[in-house]
């Protein structure tokens, strides 16, 4: 069974060597939109080029950041690439099968079996403490230990599908022609439509088994402001509610949480839910 992650990056040089061994480790495919860079980040993924990494591809950004239309393209790719599953995916998370169930591509293996067409991520949010604020390398993995479950809803990144049938114009039309319902529009499935949380397609049906997201994003006080602060959002997006806090924050609102906030990294398996937060704690104000 075939399993493709379709990810956007931009300047995220720290995170690519992490990123795309995990995903090949567990036996899926990447392909990259990346939103032009500025950094190493295409230079490094370039050498995954046919041992895992299946295509590089630049979305011009134009100097501003805009996150629908890169969600329209992965949906384009997702309809273009014969893959069973994909995973919609960013360079700063590190995604995971069920605890006990080897590989993402074997898990999802079993969740096709079993009948299921999509998957949740349970989000657990790695952060760097102010006691240890500093893990901007590429070995933030090991060294960035603390961490919280974040559930703003459940469920909250239903990210990963089953592939569903893309619909041409001219079947759309015979289906028209037969007094046949419609598909709503030229793409199999919707990510844009809820801001890429959750694909949408019509009769999805939802695996009762959680799958594993460990997200990093950012990896010091620094980095965020680069991350949140120094980013030019399209208004067209923010004036609809899109980005949220990212798009009004400054950087004196942004702070990392202490140690005492946070729970300890102990290993995968031991990932605790409890007591999940809803928002990040990143944005004090």
């Amino acid at each position: 069974m075939r399993v493709v992650a379709i990810l956007a990056s931009h300047n995220e040089e720290v995170y690519v060597r992490a990123c795309l061994d995990t995903y090949i480790a567990q036996g899926v495919e990447v392909y990259l939109i990346d939103n032009d860079s500025t950094d190493r980040t295409v230079e490094i993924a370039r050498t995954y080029l046919g041992r895992g990494l299946i295509g590089i591809e630049r979305f011009p950004r134009n100097g501003t950041y805009e996150w629908l239309p890169i969600l329209r393209r992965k949906e384009e790719i997702a309809d273009a690439i014969r893959a069973d599953w994909y995973i919609h995916a960013d360079m700063d998370e590190i995604r995971l099968p069920p605890r006990g169930q080897g590989t993402l591509a074997r898990a999802l293996r079993e969740v096709d079996r079993a009948g299921y067409t999509t998957v949740n991520f349970r989000n657990f949010l790695f952060m760097p403490p102010r006691e240890e604020p500093d893990h901007f390398h590429a070995r933030f993995v090991e060294t960035m230990r603390w961490y919280r479950y974040m559930e703003p809803s459940y469920p909250n990144q239903v990210k990963g599908w089953k592939r569903q049938k893309h619909f041409t114009l001219s079947e759309r039309l015979r289906r028209l022609l037969f007094g046949l319902s419609p598909q709503p529009g030229p793409r199999s499935i919707d990510l844009a439509g809820t801001g890429g949380h959750r694909v949408h397609f019509p009769g999805a049906t939802l695996c009762p088994d959680d799958f594993i997201l460990k997200h990093y994003p950012v990896l010091s006080l620094d980095h965020a402001v680069r991350k949140y602060v120094e980013k030019t959002y399209a208004e067209t997006e923010v004036s609809v509610g899109f980005h949220g806090w990212k798009a009004r924050a400054a950087a004196v609102d942004l702070r990392l949480p202490s140690v005492a906030e946070l729970r300890e990294f102990r290993g995968d398996a031991a990932l605790d839910i409890a007591d999940p937060i809803t928002r990040t704690l990143i944005y004090a104000a």
